[in-house]
């Protein structure tokens, strides 16, 4: 399987670092044989028809700072080019999310299903703004998209409610979905204030560099419309959700909470309507997870509320969600 590899950043090294130490297992347990013949980063690219060796590609990116100095001799082509020339089965998406345009992910994505190559995402961007559009092009060109560490990273949130609750019908569900609003507000519970709590958040990297993606729910509502749309079959994106952020929730809103056996969490919630939003819930709730920790729970038709949690994000984790893709297209693609 030829593999293109979109940006090179932690979840990519991670995901390169993961299939050059299971490659074996890989090829015995599932059929897969994935070679990475391109990849590209901001400052420079690298391909090989052949496949490129991955040891030396993890090596130049942690020795220059880009997998352009993979091999000097080669002509380096930028990364449009690469998807539109390269010869690949799979492009793999891992640029940073962007909420306005969601380039360059998104021309990456059409131009990669145009040229008949499936496709794995974990920029969130492109989805959240043209998901119901994404998924008909996808079947025009009769090409796959996967997208399983968009939410949860390594909890498997997407796998679940498809297949672990296939035959029922989900009704509504509502979660915590942004691992760093939930640590500053389990900090700020803990008697920091609101900047005492996003200054710990981003001493220890939880927080995006662009901090108004966690703080004012953008994450959430990303992950919120992949959710709906995926399991729930809306054709929602971006716009069509409420969303609130935390930046308001002080010190007294959570004493208040507590006087009330509450926590205040931000909650991404599909009901009558989709939401995000800092709201009250039981401190016994299965929901009223503490740190960095995801939750969701879904309400089906028959069996009531079941609730998964798990770690939202981490490179090694959202690389584990890849593989598992790659694995469902080897699979799909071999019944044909």
């Amino acid at each position: 399987m030829r593999i293109i590899l979109c940006g090179f950043g932690v979840v990519a090294q991670s995901l390169t670092k993961l299939l050059e130490s299971r490659t074996n297992e890989l090829y015995s347990k599932y059929g897969l044989k994935p070679r990475i013949v391109g990849v590209f980063d901001s400052s420079g690219s690298a391909h090989s028809s052949a496949g490129l060796n991955l040891k030396k590609l993890i090596d130049a990116k942690e020795k220059s700072g880009s997998v352009g100095a993979y091999d000097k001799s080669v002509s380096q082509i930028d990364g449009l080019e690469m998807i539109k020339t390269l010869d690949a089965d799979v492009m793999i998406e891992t640029t940073a999310s962007n909420y306005k345009d969601a380039e360059p992910g998104m021309t990456h994505i059409i131009t990669a299903m145009k040229r008949s190559m499936h496709v794995i995402s974990v920029n969130k961007g492109p989805l959240a703004l043209a998901f119901p559009s994404l998924m008909e092009l996808a079947e025009f060109n009769r090409v796959l998209l996967r997208f399983s560490g968009t939410v949860g990273g390594g909890t498997p949130i997407l796998d679940y409610a498809k297949n672990s609750l296939r035959g029922e019908k989900i009704i509504s569900f509502q979660g915590i979905l942004n691992g760093t609003t939930n640590y500053i507000l389990t900090k700020m519970e803990n008697g920091m204030s609101f900047d005492e709590a996003l200054s710990d958040a981003k001493n220890k990297g939880y927080v995006e560099a662009d901090e108004s993606l966690d703080l004012d729910g953008l994450d959430a509502a990303a992950k919120l419309v992949i959710l709906a749309n995926w399991i729930m079959g809306m054709k929602v994106t971006m716009p069509d959700i409420l969303r609130t952020g935390i930046r308001d929730v002080n010190t007294t809103d959570i004493k208040n909470a507590e006087r009330n056996s509450n926590s205040i969490k931000l909650i991404a919630s599909c009901d009558e309507n989709l939401t995000v939003s800092p709201i009250e819930i039981k401190s016994d709730n299965p929901l009223c997870v503490n740190g960095t920790l995801n939750a969701i729970a879904f309400t089906s038709e028959h069996s009531g509320t079941q609730t998964i949690i798990g770690r939202g994000a981490g490179g090694t984790e959202t690389a584990s969600s890849i593989i598992r893709d790659l694995i469902d297209i080897r699979k799909e693609i071999s019944k044909i």
